[in-house]
């Protein structure tokens, strides 16, 4: 589990990586650059819901360690 949220955590940062490159700074919000800026912001989502659950798992992992002391 650990190494796949890894994993998409990078296909979300090379994800965001490519669609920065996308944008258009003159009209960010017309065309093409609005569907970029969406794509970024689903990778953010995707790297911030990531974290909560590495960090779940270890939670939980500590709580059953814990548990049978």
């Amino acid at each position: 589990m650990k190494l796949f949220t890894y994993i998409l955590t990078i296909l979300a940062v090379v994800l965001i990586a490519f669609n920065i490159t996308k944008v258009d700074l003159e009209n960010p919000f017309i065309g093409d650059s609005i569907i970029a800026l969406m794509i970024i912001v689903a990778g953010l989502c995707a790297i911030v819901l990531l974290a909560i659950l590495r960090i779940s798992k270890r939670i939980e992992i500590n709580y059953k360690q814990s548990k049978h002391k």
